[in-house]
């Protein structure tokens, strides 16, 4: 078996976690790989491989994320193209994707016997109208005024009948597993991350009636966008701006040909994080 390890080593301890991850995995026969722009940083460990990251998920039977919610998003995109399971070590404080906590790097060597479950996730795909922008999402794609815009309206239509005209500071649109990032900050629901649907949710919207709606999976769903003259939107795959957009442009939001395979060694991992993560514990909430 063979793994390629995908740190964030701009989080705390990450190097520490990594090499730690790397004794668990020897230790159980497992062959494991990183980046060669990581050559320096890893060279005292013992057995490691370097090569370019595309090379080493392409050869992977898995990619082991190890940062937070934020790294598996990183390399989400090549890991679905090339169909490889992903599976997070949480070194931050909510990793709801993570299937482990930088304490259970012990688990990893369950690895190799096969005996963990598999979480599928749908994504998105984004594009412009004239294709300029097209993007791949697990998390969420979002269309939000420009510092240059105060305000905002947008049209939001389902399969071209209109669902909700309104005036806000932007809208997003999340799969089940960004239903806990930004689309939960703005109001909207949890949702079980395995779950096929769009969820579409207002932000800071002009309105008391404001409410998420969730579409079908197979939904097409377009966003028009209406701005002042020079105001511009941003169209935001994952957090990041990928495209600006002015006054009548368009964006279009469908299911992606592609999904993503989470490695879940736990079992129940998700509703454990949401447990622990985001409710008071019932001992705080007594008396």
């Amino acid at each position: 078996m063979k793994v390629f390890l995908y740190p964030n080593l701009g989080k705390k301890n990450c190097a520490e976690y990594t090499e730690q991850a790397c004794e668990v995995l020897r230790s159980s026969g497992i062959e494991f790989s990183v980046s060669e722009k990581y050559m320096e940083v890893f060279s005292y460990v013992k057995d490691m491989r370097y090569g370019s990251t595309e090379e080493c998920m392409k050869d992977a039977d898995v990619i082991i994320a190890i940062g937070g919610d934020g790294t598996i998003l990183k390399c989400a995109g090549r890991a679905s193209k090339l169909k490889k399971p992903i599976l997070g070590i949480n070194c931050g404080r909510l990793g709801f994707m993570a299937s482990l906590e930088h304490t259970q790097l012990h688990l990893l060597r369950t690895l190799k016997e096969g005996n963990y479950s598999i979480s599928k996730r749908m994504m998105l795909e984004a594009f412009t109208k004239d294709n300029e922008a097209i993007c791949t999402a697990l998390n969420d794609v979002v269309v939000s005024r420009a510092d240059d815009c105060k305000i905002a309206d947008f049209e939001v239509l389902k399969d071209g009948q209109l669902v909700s005209s309104l005036r806000a500071n932007g809208v997003i649109f999340s799969t089940a597993t960004g239903a806990t990032a930004y689309s939960m900050s703005a109001g909207g629901p949890i949702i079980e991350p395995e779950m096929e649907c769009i969820e579409f949710t207002q932000i800071c919207p002009h309105s008391l009636f404001a409410r998420s709606m969730i579409f079908s999976a197979g939904s097409n769903v377009t966003v028009k966008c209406h701005t002042a003259d020079n105001a511009h939107v941003h169209l935001n795959v994952d957090g990041n701006i990928v495209y600006k957009l002015s006054d009548g442009d368009e964006v279009n939001i469908r299911r992606a040909a592609e999904s993503l395979d989470i490695i879940d060694i736990c079992g129940g991992s998700f509703f454990s994080s949401v447990n622990s993560k985001l409710m008071r514990p019932l001992k705080d909430t007594e008396g």
